[in-house]
């Protein structure tokens, strides 16, 4: 879409959400303000877009009151295959707004944990002590594969989880998202048929349309994905990857039984499939939890780990971990994109490692989830809504509230009133489909006002 203006960039990709059922008829496009701020255009852009749409008999202008859905897509007719770009936009969209914080706004559907409860880092501390020892070092590329000293601690990490490993078999990234980036490139061509979970992670969704992949849907089930569905995939389509996260499934909460995880790792085996475990939210977790890669021991599997959620999104410190072969191919790769990652980011997480500080920091975040989870759950029981899994410590809950069949109508209505909250719909490699539930951050559902929304 390089030959298009930021105009028309933005009409193509209201319109394929038009199309698709994301906007249906009768409902409201994002206001001017709101678009201009969530992908950064220019007010000339956005209304040059919403223009072109209504040229088109998509949309029409409503006057004091924005623009509205006219039609869907034409009657016969199929849309025209949209390239990998603005298959991605949806993606692309739905994580600016991820990243706006409006004051006074309840930010329920947020993926971190509060800046509070990662207070007690103190990171400017460990700064000072970086800057005492090797300064030299931080003006230079680091090792391709990573800080050695911070892959020795991740090893320990690592062996907390029963995964075996060798410093040779980790590759730090700049967070789990580059993580899934690195192994994208390696594994997965124009094309080339993938796994993922459905509901899964969003972000993930977007990496692969990006790259012209086409994603087979597993549905997740409290206890992990759907195995029936999962083998009939790979008996018939013959996929290369599957991405999972075991444990903290985000956005369910939910966590794999030992019992799907032994077959799963079977699956793997029997039908040469490699198991993409991401685990970035391990730190909020029980370290006793079942993970694929454990299992597998890395055999079939790559573990993806991360601090971004748990220490500092700032940082942007995370890992791979898998066979040494692999480890060294996804090291070239990133050389090639990247050169290195950041020395002075992986020190500081190296000191946090060593000093014990960590350990005290994780003890305390899990309290704090704990108290929050049991706090969220109660709320939700109060109101009568119905919760996927009860787990007794998860960053997420997955809910659905009576009367809404679509959380996206739930969305709108909570918005003005302060609340933001993020629609199942989101979370399915296929956003069309209408979806009642809703991903809640427990670190925000004690708040009296909004059980007070919530019940009217």
């Amino acid at each position: 879409m390089a030959h298009l203006t930021l105009a028309q960039q933005l009409a193509a990709s209201l319109a394929e959400q038009i199309g698709n059922g994301t906007y249906r008829v009768g409902d409201r496009l994002p206001s001017l303000r709101e678009c201009m701020r969530l992908f950064g255009h220019s007010k000339n852009t956005v209304i040059n877009a919403y223009e072109a749409l209504a040229s088109q008999g998509l949309v029409e202008a409503r006057h004091g009151r924005g623009f509205f859905v006219k039609q869907g897509a034409p009657n016969g007719s199929e849309p025209e295959e949209p390239p990998p770009y603005a298959r991605a936009m949806d993606t692309i969209w739905l994580m600016r707004q991820q990243f706006v914080r409006e004051p006074g706004q309840s930010p329920l559907g947020e993926g971190f944990a509060p800046v509070e409860w990662l207070m007690d880092m103190r990171l400017d501390k460990f700064t000072r002590q970086i800057m005492r020892t090797g300064v030299s070092t931080l003006f230079r590329y680091g090792n391709r594969l990573g800080n050695a000293s911070l892959r020795q601690h991740l090893v320990q990490k690592l062996a907390a989880y029963s995964i075996s490993a060798t410093p040779r078999q980790i590759v730090t990234t700049h967070g789990a998202n580059h993580a899934l980036d690195l192994i994208i490139r390696r594994f997965v061509g124009y094309g080339d048929t993938v796994l993922v979970e459905d509901p899964g992670y969003y972000p993930l969704f977007g990496k692969l349309q990006l790259q012209g992949a086409r994603m087979l849907p597993v549905p997740r089930l409290p206890d992990g994905p759907d195995l029936d569905v999962l083998e009939q995939h790979l008996r018939e389509h013959k996929p290369k990857l599957f991405f999972i996260q075991s444990i903290g499934h985000n956005p369910t909460g939910s966590d794999l039984s030992p019992s799907k995880a032994f077959r799963l790792v079977q699956l793997a085996q029997a039908y040469n499939l490699i198991l993409v475990d991401d685990d970035a939210l391990a730190d909020f977790k029980p370290a006793s939890g079942i993970r694929v890669s454990a299992l597998d021991q890395l055999q079939r599997s790559l573990y993806v780990g991360s601090f971004s959620k748990s220490v500092s999104a700032a940082l942007r410190v995370g890992f791979i971990a898998g066979s040494k072969e692999l480890i060294d191919e996804l090291g070239d790769l990133k050389m090639l994109l990247h050169t290195s990652s950041s020395e002075f980011c992986e020190r500081t997480v190296d000191v946090i490692l060593t000093e014990g500080h960590f350990l005290r920091h994780l003890i305390r975040l899990q309290e704090r989830l704990r108290s929050a989870t049991d706090s969220g759950l109660q709320l939700l029981d109060e109101i009568g809504a119905e919760v996927f899994v009860r787990p007794e410590q998860s960053l997420y809950l997955w809910a659905r509230f009576a009367h809404i069949d679509d959380a996206r109508e739930l969305t709108r209505q909570l918005l003005p009133k302060g609340f933001m909250i993020a629609p199942g719909h989101i979370f399915s490699p296929e956003q069309s489909r209408i979806n009642p539930w809703t991903r809640l951050n427990v670190a925000y559902l004690n708040d009296p006002r909004l059980k007070a929304v919530l019940q009217r």
